[in-house]
């Protein structure tokens, strides 16, 4: 890459401003984005993006952040750098950024999606020199229908479901993808029943003019509200927690359900194809509307996509994400920045000490204190409020125990393989 921007073991960087785009791990400054957890990690110095991404990002950490705010279009110049943010239309907030220095621009893309919704602004084309893209649906089997087309198999799906008295469970992540199912969802004029982590996302939202459909925590649902349509995170699949409520029908609503193979392993019912990346027909138009001639992919069918564009004429290359598994990348490495650790398997759990009051919670939000008492009575020691989260481990002698002990601490009666 040139001067302006360079690959470092902390992510993106220009050093002529001396900031990181959306860095791999803690630095002095840097522009975020959007507030996903894999674009934006606590413990950087100074965060700079859009209002809304921040103020995510720092809901999110549960930490005050040190926020410097930059409005879509306009610009900050640090140092003779012109850094703006234009619109990624990847979810509420997200942002491309462009640097220019003497008559050399560059945009990042961040993640984002070129067809319109309803809860972010839509995406804008930034002409540049350099291009660096994600490219997570770089095949051209990804093609989205409009979005109008999937919520109505959504519904049509839930009033098959309502006319067989099946409740209507859909996976979806907290950020992003559950507002636009929000929005889509409220023409059905009903509650919809979240999880606890969509749940506590929602609160944020509350707060803003967004037209979304009535929300309710889970605990507010009621066997006899049966039919009731419920959105929930993937980890929820195969709880004790999904399991209440039964007799249900499960679906995933994401870009993967394209294809078959991610439908089987989710274990769903029905796969609808909604993502909130650009498909195989967004990444390249958006390439084509630069004027590029420079295109570096990452994060997806990078070598596929990248040899495509060779194809068409593009200098392009590959660039090494966090996520980046090519022997070459780790040999480059320094041994001494890594950490190594064993791997066991446990229960996930998290521990909530306020006052007297100690609860034991499960990933699928069960109370779990009376088959862990010893780690209840081993908390009432702290005399200040704490959480602990973290993987709950069995052990005797210093040995890790095989994970059916937990299980039949949890009462599993049928044993997992593992």
């Amino acid at each position: 890459m040139s001067q302006l921007i360079t690959f470092t073991p902390n992510g993106l960087y220009c050093p002529k401003a001396d900031i990181y785009i959306d860095p791999w791990r803690p630095v002095p400054k840097a522009i975020i984005t959007h507030a996903h957890s894999d674009h934006a990690r606590y413990g950087t110095k100074i965060y700079l993006g859009t209002p809304l991404t921040l103020d995510i990002a720092e809901y999110r950490f549960n930490k005050s952040i040190q926020k410097q705010y930059l409005n879509f279009g306009e610009t900050l110049d640090i140092n003779g750098v012109k850094i703006s943010l234009h619109p990624a239309g990847h979810i509420p907030g997200s942002a491309q950024v462009r640097l220019e220095h003497k008559g050399e621009v560059w945009a990042f893309t961040g993640d984002f999606k070129t067809t319109p919704d309803q809860v972010s602004t839509p995406w804008e084309p930034i002409q540049c020199n350099h291009y660096i893209t994600e490219c997570t649906f770089g095949l051209p089997v990804f093609n989205w229908k409009p979005e109008q087309e999937t919520f109505q198999e959504i519904f049509d799906w839930i009033r098959s479901n309502d006319e067989n008295k099946q409740n209507s469970i859909i996976t979806t992540y907290a950020l992003g993808k559950a507002q636009r199912l929000l929005h889509g969802l409220k023409a059905l004029n009903r509650p919809i029943y979240l999880h606890g982590a969509l749940h506590q996302m929602q609160l944020f939202f509350d707060n803003y003019d967004y037209n979304f459909a009535e929300t309710k925590h889970w605990e507010e649902y009621k066997k006899e509200k049966v039919p009731a349509i419920i959105l929930c995170t993937p980890g929820a699949i195969g709880t004790k927690w999904i399991n209440r409520f039964k007799p249900f029908s499960l679906a995933s609503a994401s870009g993967w359900m394209a294809m078959r193979g991610p439908r089987r392993r989710r274990g769903v019912d029905k796969g609808f194809v909604l993502s909130d990346h650009a498909d195989w027909k967004g990444l390249n138009d958006a390439i084509k509307a630069t004027d590029a001639q420079n295109i570096y992919v990452r994060h997806g069918y990078t070598s596929i996509f990248q040899k495509y564009l060779e194809e068409q004429g593009y200098n392009a290359q590959t660039v090494p994400t966090d996520f980046q598994t090519e022997e070459d990348f780790f040999e480059k490495q320094n041994a001494n920045e890594w950490q190594a650790e064993w791997k066991w398997d446990g229960i996930r759990g998290q521990l909530i000490k306020r006052g007297e009051t100690i609860s034991l919670w499960s990933r699928g939000e069960e109370l779990i204190n009376d088959a862990f008492p010893e780690i209840v009575k081993m908390s009432s020691q702290f005399k200040d409020d704490i959480v602990f989260d973290g993987e709950i481990m069995a052990f005797e002698d210093g040995t890790p125990l095989p994970f059916q002990v937990l299980q039949k601490r949890i009462g599993r009666k049928k044993l997992e393989k593992h």
